[in-house]
Parts: C-alpha cells; sequence; structure tokens
C-alpha cells in the first residue's frame, strides 16, 4: 500500500505542485528513505562510506527542512515584515520572499498554536498551502522535531473543517482556482477547485493520520477522523476520494470499492486496536542527529 502512495505522491506533484521542484511530499519521503537505507546498511568496509554520505545528507535535509519549510504564527508574522533585496550573508530573508505575495487566506488560516510544513520554498516564491501527506511522513519519519509534531497536530484540531470537514482527509488546502489553476494543472478537467488531487478528500490517507496521531500520542483525533470515514465509506461504495471543500460529495470521476480506500480504513482500526504495529512504519527519533539550530526571532521560513 505504501508503494502505492508514491505512486499517486508523482501523480499528485505532477498536476498540482507545479515544477518548481523540492516539495515537501518528495522531501520527506527522501528523508524516510535514508533513514531505512541507514538501517539496513552493514556496518563494514563496504557499508561505511555509504552510511557517511547519507548522515551528512540527513542532516542537511532536517536542518533545511525544519527551518525553512516550516511555518507557524510567530513565523508567519516575520515573514509579513521582511525587508527584501538584502544581500550577503547577513541576509535574513534568505530567499528573497516578497511579503505582499503572502496569500490573504494564510492569515485567517494559522491558529496562534499550531504550525506545518509548508508545500514548496525557492527564491522569491513559497507556496504555502498544506499538504496532508507529506506533514504525516514528516512526523513518521521524525524529520519533524517532537515540538513540531505536536503543532500539526494543534492544526488540524484547530482547522478540522478545512482539513477533515465532513470526509477525512484533505490532500491539499485549499484548492487553486481561476488563473492559477490553468497554469498549475494545465487546465486538468480532474483537477478542478476542491477536487481530485486539487483540495479533493482522500479516505487511504485515513492510516496515514492515525499513525501520526498515535506516534504524537493525539489518538482521539483519529478517533474523530474515523468515526465521520465509517458513516459514509460503506454506504458510498468505498470511492476513491471525495469533493467539495467539505467533502461532501462523492468524487465526479472516482472510482468504487478501491483498494486502497478499504486497505486505509482497515489499516487505521488495526493501529487503533494495537497500537504496536507503529513500528512498522514509524522511525523514532535520531538522538544523534544535530539538534535545530535556533534562529534569531526575525529569521524564519
Amino acid at each position: 500500500m505504501f508503494l502505492s502512495f508514491v505512486r499517486v505522491c508523482v501523480n499528485f506533484l505532477w498536476h498540482c505542485q507545479g515544477i518548481y521542484g523540492y516539495p515537501i511530499e518528495i522531501q520527506a519521503l527522501f528523508f524516510m528513505a535514508l533513514r531505512c537505507a541507514l538501517s539496513m546498511l552493514k556496518h563494514d568496509a563496504e557499508g561505511k562510506e555509504c552510511i557517511e554520505r547519507i548522515v551528512k545528507r540527513l542532516h542537511a535535509l532536517s536542518y533545511h527542512m525544519r527551518s525553512y519549510f516550516w511555518l507557524d504564527f510567530q513565523q508567519l508574522n516575520d515573514i509579513y515584515r521582511y525587508k527584501t533585496e538584502e544581500y550577503s550573508h547577513t541576509a535574513v530573508n534568505k530567499f528573497n520572499v516578497i511579503p505582499d505575495s503572502i496569500p490573504d487566506w494564510v492569515f485567517d488560516f494559522m491558529p496562534t498554536r499550531g504550525g506545518y510544513f509548508i508545500g514548496n520554498v525557492s527564491p522569491a516564491r513559497m507556496d504555502f498551502r498544506w499538504f496532508c501527506l507529506g506533514n504525516c511522513i514528516a512526523i513518521l519519519s521524525s524529520l519533524a522535531t517532537p515540538e513540531q509534531s505536536m503543532a500539526i497536530m494543534d492544526l488540524i484540531e484547530a482547522r478540522w473543517d478545512e482539513l477533515v470537514g465532513e470526509m477525512p482527509l484533505k490532500i491539499a488546502y485549499p484548492a487553486i482556482e481561476s488563473h492559477e489553476w490553468r497554469i498549475v494543472t494545465g487546465c486538468d478537467p480532474k483537477n478542478t477547485r476542491w477536487s481530485y488531487h486539487n483540495g479533493g478528500s482522500w479516505p487511504v490517507l485515513l492510516w496515514l493520520l492515525t499513525a501520526a496521531c498515535i506516534k504524537t500520542g493525539r489518538p482521539q483525533i483519529a478517533r474523530r477522523a474515523i468515526d465521520l470515514a465509517e458513516t459514509r465509506l460503506l454506504k458510498d461504495g468505498w470511492p476513491e476520494y471525495y469533493d467539495g471543500k467539505l467533502g461532501r460529495y462523492v468524487g465526479k470521476q472516482a472510482r468504487k470499492y478501491q483498494t486502497w480506500s478499504i486497505a486505509g480504513y482497515l489499516v487505521a482500526k488495526m493501529m487503533m486496536e494495537d497500537p504496536s504495529h507503529l513500528g512498522m512504519i514509524s522511525l523514532e527519533e535520531d538522538k544523534q542527529m544535530k539538534p535545530l539550530i535556533k534562529r534569531s526571532s526575525s529569521w524564519t521560513c
């Protein structure tokens, strides 16, 4: 089932995350792959070089993601006050982000408590959207620090209607519309607003949310989402995805009796009944990983 996720991730990224590289989903999956590889390599002469290179990459990747992709209320306020056209190593606005490029919805969406890894960061361009898969994988792989993991859970609780709604779980929030939709998706008719990869709700994501909830000690969030799913999935014929801001409608091109919709629900239930199953898909924090370097209050994403 996890390999199926990789496939849908690539498809999703192609349609709805643009062409600028480094999206949160790919970075989180890459981090997880590196950590898994590290645990499988032999500590012998042949594996030593690979291990050293992986450890170096993990340190750099974790620092980059935790520093530049992370957004919370304080970080958002800092970006809002950014100066632009800064140069040299003393620059605070490392990516020359123009504060006026912050979309209006972010200010209302960001709760006082909570945070998340944004969709993408590149020079003069930030994708502030929430992507469920990347944030859940960040928790399960321990790319997110314990504090960041708890903040992601706080965000989900605070913005339940937007991220969960009536059918778990929004793959991305918010949907892209009008001219931006035409550019990013190539006018793909499947990816109209609040549908399919463009803000649609995917029941398969239920097991990832459940795993993240168990790891962070917040099983009540997963239980609430599972209860919601149980009211409709069987009745609706286990569709692939749902449409609408709240996920009220079976997707316009959703196939019924999808294996991963059924499997996602079953895995979520099994993990709730026996949380020890979490060990098969979750990695604990690496105590040797360099801690997040503290920044000044003005240095942010």
